[in-house]
């Protein structure tokens, strides 16, 4: 069972929630490898607690699957597209697609021994507290890159309207976000075509309002970030581990 839940005051705005996903015995499509969790990009960075220990989940360009076991537990801080600063000690674009054991993270090694369970979440918040006061911040520009290319921008009208170069937006992008504006840009329009279709919404509607050229498109689009088509998306859990 997956469910979310807000942050406390020392971290919110930067931390977009905090996350809980443990499997059961009722858990459907069980194999010899346990149970198949989707997980796909949404611009986000996490650091998780699970049974293989503790680890960075860096943004992803693609489709993830995690076999959960019943009983298994996961517990997770989830931070806003663009909001990790310099948190975690390293550029983000060196974590990007990958699964990182905090155990090689200087900067946050002290949470590595933490367990999934009881008071994870406070002593996780409290850490990343300190960090945030003593790192440097997001880059200010972040969430007008994001709103813009989610707008339907192209990456030279963001670079212009921002006053930037276009190379000084894609180094401002990888910092902020772990990879490019182009590749923002195609996370930020799915996980917005996710949302309205997740409403109920018919999927040529989807597709005009995530600002994709057609329906072809968007389904082209779903598949190579997700692996599965829109309508099996929607129908399955994809919110996390």
């Amino acid at each position: 069972m997956y469910r979310e839940w807000a942050p406390d005051s020392r971290v919110a705005g930067r931390v977009a929630c905090v996350w809980s996903n443990e499997a059961t015995a009722v858990m459907t499509t069980v194999t010899t490898t346990g149970t198949p969790q989707l997980v796909v990009p949404d611009g986000c960075v996490d650091l998780i607690w699970g049974p293989g220990g503790a680890q960075v989940a860096g943004p992803d360009t693609g489709p993830k699957t995690v076999w959960m076991s019943p009983g298994d537990r996961y517990i997770g801080i989830r931070f806003n597209p663009g909001a990790a600063g310099g948190v975690f000690g390293v550029p983000l674009d060196s974590l990007r697609d990958l699964r990182v054991p905090l155990s090689e993270l200087e900067s946050l090694r002290e949470l590595s021994e933490l367990t999934p369970f009881t008071g994870v979440t406070d002593a996780v918040q409290r850490v990343l507290a300190v960090r945030m006061r003593t790192t440097p911040e997001p880059d200010p520009a972040a969430s007008a890159i994001a709103e813009a290319l989610l707008a339907g921008r192209s990456v030279r009208e963001v670079a212009w309207d921002l006053g930037l170069g276009e190379r000084q937006l894609l180094r401002r992008s990888l910092r902020a976000f772990g990879y490019g504006p182009k590749t923002l840009q195609r996370v930020v329009r799915f996980q917005r075509a996710l949302r309205l279709a997740r409403r109920g919404i018919a999927a040529a509607e989807v597709a005009a309002a995530s600002g994709y050229a057609d329906q072809a498109h968007m389904a082209n689009e779903v598949r190579r970030l997700a692996g599965v088509p829109l309508g099996r998306l929607i129908g399955r859990s994809a919110d996390g581990y």
